[in-house]
């Protein structure tokens, strides 16, 4: 009986002991895990704070690692009310002192604590810092928009929570804590990137520590922190580089009313630039009013929108066409002009006999119709889909895609023509027509556009990346070599001698695409340059333009031109 009794302590014992490890190593987990949050959550409790951050945001960056949206450091003033002993002379000479009225100001003096949204000159900041007002600081606070955000159409802009199924979704979608009013992604890759960008805690803040019952607590004074790490939030690097975009948009904003500008790193198949026209101003405080001018899809980010292309997809048909060897670059053909069968060519006398090399400067539309037709619609989707005309994925941008892009048509009953052309049913982005060049500048090459590079942690640590997309041949690089010799032509002694860079040589194709009932066209160019070992890739779209050689070559040029005279990094 004794036995039974002692065995029974013993299990028992182990029992509690083991419940005791479990709960120590609970404990543990959570002090590892969590202890920082709830450290946090403890420090909120016992403390009133100004966050001086504009957004607890993660930083959306260039390649290096600059914020797109500009944003940047500046001094404001920072009220902590309860300190304050004589408000009305604080109040009064702090009014004048930034030379506001005195009631504008007030309002911050009476409700909880919060920085002031008057910018400060550095003679100013020296003024009230001398000062030495109890409750009154100047400290630099953090602003997420600067006067020229850049690629906002892809970028994207933010909007606050306002309903509790958004408030439901977003707290489904991650761990991390929203409420009713909070800052989001709402388009662009903010909204992609939410639940990495979206920060858990401020980065600085200054805080007042308070007793149970809200009192300041004498002799602690005020804690000021400007260099915490937020665990939570990421930052998001791109391919995009700041000063390329950055010329790109002042052109643009100058020449393009409707359209989009597209900059690629041959080889790699990063983008470098990016612009749609016309674009919002993301900054909270202007952005309503360009959505409710706007009809819907009038910021849609037109570089991963679909357009007929027009004569730039020739480029696809030369190559598929000398691939196959149904061509040459020296065969003739005849162009009867306005007479030819079974489309007329722009030019209406006719270029008479014409060589392919020719006919491609000259984007002859009935010699590439007759070579349409002897490739075939199963040859021409074969060969369009080799050079990436079929996937609409940029490593990194995850935007749908567009159903309307369906190369069986190009099969259909009467489109083979008019698909020879880059008319009827066959549609592609600016970022697929600028990976499409790509090809031939890699030698035969296709690889996948890249946007995003990686994601950091707020030490500076890459937490993933984003691996340059797949690749495969589309064409022999003896052809691809052919091709762009046709293209060298196109802007020495084609329809796009106006997207020749004098200096540094360029080469590319002129497309005017047809849009039904109107006279005006959707001008495209693509092309590179230097001609030897070239740096860049650019497409350019002109929506209701003149012509390709005559609207949006120029556009290219003064693009190529700027880019490649920026100084070296």
């Amino acid at each position: 009986m004794e036995l039974v009794k002692e065995r029974r302590k013993r299990t028992l014992f182990l029992f509690f002991l083991l419940c005791f490890a479990l709960l120590i190593f609970h404990l543990a987990v959570i002090q590892l895990e969590r202890g920082s949050e709830y450290a946090f959550l403890a420090l909120e409790r016992g403390t009133r704070s100004v966050i001086l951050e504009e957004y607890s945001r993660g930083e959306i960056l260039d390649r290096h690692l600059q914020p797109l949206t500009g944003s940047f450091d500046a001094n404001r003033v920072v009220v902590f009310p309860e300190l304050i002993r004589d408000r009305r002379e604080v109040v009064t000479s702090l009014a004048s002192i930034l030379g506001v009225p005195v009631e504008k100001i007030t309002p911050y003096f009476e409700g909880q604590p919060s920085y002031l949204p008057f910018p400060l000159t550095p003679g100013q900041a020296k003024n009230i810092r001398e000062h030495q007002w109890p409750g009154i600081l100047v400290l630099p606070v953090h602003f997420r928009y600067g006067p020229t955000p850049l690629a906002a159409a892809v970028v994207g802009y933010l909007g606050r929570v306002q309903s509790m199924e958004a408030l439901q979704y977003l707290s489904g979608q991650n761990h991390k804590k929203y409420s009713l009013n909070d800052w989001i992604g709402e388009a662009g890759l903010e909204k992609y990137y939410e639940s990495e960008l979206k920060g858990t805690r401020p980065r600085s803040s200054a805080r007042l520590f308070v007793d149970a019952a809200g009192r300041p607590i004498p002799g602690l004074g005020i804690a000021v922190d400007l260099q915490s790490e937020d665990p939570g939030r990421q930052h998001l690097v791109t391919t995009l580089d700041a000063r390329i975009q950055r010329v790109v948009e002042e052109v643009v904003d100058r020449r393009i009313k409707k359209g989009a500008v597209v900059v690629m790193e041959p080889h790699t198949g990063d983008i470098l630039a990016l612009a749609s026209r016309p674009v919002y101003d993301p900054r909270p405080r202007y952005l309503p009013e360009y959505l409710a001018a706007g009809e819907k899809g009038t910021f849609t980010d037109k570089t991963t929108a679909l357009f007929t292309p027009g004569s730039v997809f020739k480029v696809v048909v030369a190559a598929a066409a000398l691939a196959e060897g149904i061509v040459k670059p020296e065969s003739e053909f005849n162009c009867r002009g306005s007479l030819d069968q079974p489309v007329r060519c722009w030019y209406a006398p006719g270029h008479g006999v014409i060589s392919f090399s020719r006919a491609f400067a000259e984007s002859c539309n009935p010699v590439f119709a007759r070579v349409g037709l002897k490739l075939g619609a199963g040859r021409l989707i074969e060969y369009a889909r080799r050079f990436g005309l079929d996937n609409q994925t940029v490593t990194g941008y995850p935007v749908p895609p567009d159903e309307r892009q369906n190369w069986q048509l190009v099969a259909a009953p009467n489109n083979l023509v008019n698909s020879s052309l880059g008319q009827g049913p066959v549609l592609a982005t600016p970022v697929q027509i600028t990976a499409m060049m790509n090809v031939i500048v890699n030698e035969g090459i296709y690889v996948q556009p890249r946007l995003v590079r990686e994601l950091r942690n707020d030490a500076g640590q890459v937490t993933r990346s984003f691996p340059r997309g797949p690749s495969h041949r589309a064409v022999p690089a003896s052809v691809a070599a052919q091709v762009k010799q046709m293209l060298q032509l196109v802007t020495t002694e084609g329809l796009g001698r106006q997207a020749y860079v004098p200096g540094y040589g360029s080469a590319g194709k002129t497309g005017s695409a047809q849009l039904d009932g109107q006279d005006k066209v959707n001008a495209w160019f693509t092309g590179y340059a230097p001609l030897q070992d070239p740096r860049y890739i650019v497409t350019v779209l002109v929506q209701e333009g003149e012509s390709g050689g005559e609207t949006a070559a120029p556009v290219f040029r003064e693009i190529m031109e700027k880019i490649l005279n920026l100084p070296p990094e």
